[in-house]
Order: structure tokens, then sequence, then C-alpha cells
């Protein structure tokens, strides 16, 4: 049984994926019970594949406002994000105004930074160029696939905005882009497995090996 304090449970609430020197993993730490919030986002969300461009976005604008703050806090501001941002309609999110931006900094149910909301609205212009090159977000991110954390970052900082090594690790980690959201004896991993993720494919179409 591990004994993980309040102290412990301030570190996991910066970063998810990150392993301590001593090996306490975010499985390890949410099942001796860092808080409900974070249970149902580790068995039903973290490391599983998105499906969808709106959800692709989302997770995207969740990892950005994260930055410099707890992940506890943006858990806990979950549901307003995704009502301020319109659900993440993207094509919705590229046309927001000077009237949508000052909407955004008054609402104090979601993180009012000006650079975090700037970022989104134009990062959901530049997924909507990707259409023309791509057809989707999700097809952008399958073309580059297979790469390692620094391409993946170098990437990402070329075509969007407020994008640096933790926002773009942990984005990729999330959706399932890169391995390593569960312990292999966690049993979301076997649910997550089942889903095959693209971190499981050596190269585009190619599964690993069971």
């Amino acid at each position: 049984m591990l004994s993980i304090g309040p102290a412990w449970q301030t570190l996991y609430q910066y970063r998810l994926n990150y392993v301590l020197e001593i090996g306490v993993s975010y499985c390890d730490v949410v099942r001796e019970g860092i808080g409900e919030q974070h249970r149902l986002y580790h068995d039903t969300e973290y490391g599983f594949p998105l499906a969808t461009d709106a959800e692709l976005f989302g997770r995207l604008i969740l990892e950005i406002n994260q930055a410099g703050l707890s992940w506890t806090t943006i858990l806990n501001k979950k549901d307003n994000f995704h009502r301020a941002y319109a659900g993440y309609d993207i094509d919705r999110i590229a046309r927001f105004n000077d009237r949508d931006r000052a909407r955004l900094m008054a609402d104090a149910g979601i993180i009012r930074n000006r650079l975090k909301i700037e970022a989104a609205i134009e990062n959901a212009r530049r997924v909507r160029e990707m259409r023309d090159t791509h057809g989707s977000f999700a097809n952008w991110l399958d073309r580059h696939h297979p790469l390692d954390r620094a391409e993946w970052v170098k990437l990402f900082k070329k075509t969007f905005r407020f994008t640096g090594g933790e926002i773009v690790n942990e984005f990729l980690i999330s959706t399932g882009y890169l391995a390593g959201a569960h312990d292999a004896d966690c049993p979301v991993f076997k649910k997550v497995k089942k889903l095959k993720p693209a971190w499981m494919r050596v190269t585009k179409g190619t599964p690993l090996p069971e």
C-alpha cells in the first residue's frame, strides 16, 4: 500500500504522466484516492483515442489552458470550457470576434488568460486550413504518425500557437499518439489497448505484435 499524502497529491495535480524517481505513477496515485475527478479522467479518458476533431481540439484547448496551473483546476472547469468554447465546434471558434473574446475574458468558469484565448481562436483557424490539405485534424495527426516527442513538439510549434513541449507531450499521450498514459498492470491499460491507439502502430497501418 502506498503512502501518498497531500504533498504527493499536489505534485500529481500538475503533470499527469510524470513518473517520479521513486516510481509512483499517475495510476498509483489515482488508486490511492487523489480525487473523484482524477479517477473519472484516468478511467474513461486518459490515453483513450478520440474519434472526432471536436474532441481532439477540445483536449488541445484544455492542455493549453493547464500550462502553469494544476490539472485539478482544469478538470473542475472542464464542463465550463466545453460550454464557453461552443462545444469545441472548430468552425464556430474560428469565427470568434472581439465580443467573444470579451465574453471569455469575463467568464470566471474558465481560465481568463488572453494569450490562451487567442491561441484557441487562432488554432481553430489553422485546423480549418488543415481540412484543405488533410481533410481533418485527425488525418493530419495520422499523416505525421509516428514521430518521436522532439519531432512532434517541433511540428506543433511550427503549426500552432502556445504549444510548448509539455503541452504537446501531454496532448499526445492523453489522445493515444504517444505511449505512457497507464502502467502495464493498470486495468485501464487493457481497455485502452483494445481500442488500438496510434502508439501501438510502429508504422502507419502496422500494429505492434501481441
